[in-house]
């Protein structure tokens, strides 16, 4: 794909993305590619109907989170703080407008996109490869698996609505705060004993 085009389709996604998340799933198309800055027949020519344009929402959001992970695990010094910062990435508000119009979206949207659920599974498992170093490191506690890293995403990416208001206006502190829960020395603190990891089993859209 040209740099031209692939940029289109990038703007095309986010504004779909943010018209999505202020109107809802059936947001008219015509008012996507306005935001988006382009005419009506180059949306159509990219994403024929809805459906198309909703699988490539939920392919770029898994897509940009496996390479927000990436980036994160190379340039850290270890894997808690790539896990760390990959979370905090993950949840920050100007972020969460595709994650949160996607959640709005019944789960047998996705179920049939075969492309969405091998990107998905592939981010999944390195998040899983990332947590496991971090406890075989001893910085973080043996008791917090995958599973307990995507639900907190979830959380405040998918679903910031549900906040406390005062936790929605400064989700960084407070996402940052539920993240020092997860580190070895909280667990020693506690006096809490080791438990499982295990891999996510959930079908939360992250």
């Amino acid at each position: 794909m040209r740099a031209d085009a692939r940029r289109n389709l990038d703007k095309i996604v986010e504004a779909a993305a943010a018209v999505m998340a202020e109107r809802g799933a059936g947001a008219p198309m015509e008012l996507i590619a306005r935001r988006a800055g382009v005419g009506v027949g180059t949306l159509y020519r990219r994403f024929p109907d809805r459906n198309a344009l909703i699988a490539a929402m939920g392919q770029h959001y898994v897509h940009s989170l496996a390479e927000a992970l990436d980036r994160a695990a190379e340039r850290a010094p270890d894997a808690w703080s790539g896990l760390r910062e990959f979370v905090l990435w993950a949840g920050d508000p100007g972020r969460g407008a595709l994650a949160a119009a996607l959640a709005e979206l019944p789960d047998e949207t996705f179920l049939n996109m075969a492309e969405f659920a091998r990107t998905r599974r592939r981010w999944l498992e390195r998040l899983d490869g990332l947590v496991r170093r971090a406890q075989a490191d001893g910085r973080m506690r043996p008791d917090v698996g995958t599973e307990d890293v995507v639900s907190l995403m979830n959380l405040f990416a998918c679903h910031p609505d549900s906040l406390p208001p005062h936790v929605a206006e400064r989700p960084a502190r407070f996402l940052g705060l539920m993240l020092d829960g997860m580190k070895a020395e909280a667990a020693e603190a506690a006096g809490d004993g080791p438990g499982g990891t295990g891999m996510v089993t959930g079908s939360s859209r992250v």
